[in-house]
């Protein structure tokens, strides 16, 4: 089952007064690289939290953001009150000295200083991680239903591409025969042009002309081409998605067509050569989208 790596997941719960939102989304990669983005609080849970999303999407550049809304008012922060005071008693006197007192809002001014705002620390809730955990893990089956849904769209695309090079390489008989006889025929009008018909060696002859033609016989290309595309499909219809796998063996599969155009001799071949690398190269582009 082939499954994209492009997928966006989101998800949301409420625990202890809070909104908690998460979002996930996944890109083309060739190993897992992995951004979380959560509030300072939660920093504890990234590394195992990181261990997990590298478990179930395994491959992909994956970006997970974890939002925390405050509900009802709630907040951990709290004016420092014997600071707060001392700034206000030392601008006021300050301000008293140049003359400016009247003309100065020591409240605004006093609420941008540094520590004015302390926050309470508290330790994290297990039950309110778990929470978020469930949350983070809906998110992530959103995104890999995304995944499936686009591996789908992708998996019918690729088999009929394969099934594209498979009939052209039927067609590929059509000219085989046909091809060889001209070469035969091209070898024999030469070297009678060159040396007369009647001083050619006819054994010396029959021995060159198997030589070349098994040079130009194109059977096991067409053999090997045959089954590296019953094999992608075959790898494309397991129970797992591997488009590592599906890569290799398109590599494969261009080696025979480039290998089959070397020894086309043939301009009608060489055209069906072309229309293979065509599809060839629309199935190395989705490829690199593969799970």
């Amino acid at each position: 089952m082939i499954k994209s790596m492009t997928g966006f997941g989101k998800a949301s719960g409420e625990i202890n007064n809070k909104k908690i939102s998460v979002e996930i989304k996944s890109l083309n990669s060739k190993q897992a690289d992995i951004n979380v983005r959560i509030p300072s609080f939660y920093k504890e849970k990234e590394l195992p939290l990181r261990s997990f999303i590298n478990k179930e999407l395994q491959r992909g550049k994956i970006e997970l953001n974890l939002y925390v809304e405050l509900l009802g008012g709630q907040s951990n922060h709290q004016i420092n009150k014997e600071l707060f005071t001392k700034y206000y008693k030392d601008l006021s006197a300050l301000a008293s000295e140049l003359g400016q007192s009247e003309n100065t809002d020591f409240m605004s001014i006093i609420s941008k200083m540094p520590d004015v705002l302390k926050t309470e620390r508290e330790e994290l809730d297990d039950n309110e991680w778990n929470t978020i955990n469930k949350v983070i893990i809906t998110a992530i089956e959103k995104l890999n239903e995304f995944r499936t849904s686009e591996g789908q769209s992708l998996a019918k695309d690729l088999k009929l591409r394969i099934s594209n090079i498979s009939s052209l390489l039927n067609e590929v008989e059509k000219y085989d025969a046909s091809r060889i006889e001209a070469i035969k025929e091209r070898i024999s009008n030469n070297l009678n042009e060159a040396v007369g018909e009647n001083n050619v060696n006819k054994d010396r002859f029959e021995q060159e002309l198997i030589y070349y033609i098994e040079k130009f016989d194109v059977t096991e290309e067409k053999t090997r081409l045959t089954t590296h595309l019953n094999y992608f499909l075959e790898t494309a219809n397991s129970p797992n998605s591997e488009g590592k796998k599906l890569g290799f063996i398109g590599q494969e599969i261009g080696r025979e067509i480039n290998t089959l155009g070397s020894k086309a001799n043939n301009a009608n071949l060489q055209k069906i050569v072309v229309q293979m690398k065509d599809e060839l190269e629309k199935i190395k582009e989705q490829v690199l989208n593969i799970l």
